[in-house]
């Protein structure tokens, strides 16, 4: 049985930090990305799981196969569906600090 825990997040300017995954999680995968400004995450896919983005601090851009640039700010949220490339851009001055949460998506 997983046990409940409390994880303080880093805050150390570095580039990307794996927050909770399996073991200590079941199923769910996260981790705290700080881009620089002009810098991106690189095209990659959901796959089979489904991802939050909830964005801390900055400006950026999530930009989906199909769907265009979104743009986005600390104190929004981001959903990508599965099977989706993506990429996200830090369109802003400063840094873009956010917190991917990604999981299975499972059918309906």
């Amino acid at each position: 049985m997983k046990q409940p825990l409390v994880l303080t997040l880093p805050n150390d300017g570095s580039g990307y930090r794996s927050l909770l995954k399996p073991p200590r999680a079941v199923n769910l995968r996260s981790g705290l990305v700080w881009l620089e400004p002009g810098r991106d995450v690189g095209l990659h896919s959901t796959e089979k799981n489904e991802e939050m983005l909830v964005i801390l601090e900055g400006d950026g851009a999530l930009e989906c196969e199909g769907c265009g640039r979104l743009g986005m700010a600390g104190g929004q949220i981001a959903y990508v569906p599965p099977d989706t490339r993506h990429n996200v851009f830090n369109t802003g001055t400063g840094p873009l600090r956010y917190i991917y949460i990604v999981s299975r998506a499972l059918a309906d």
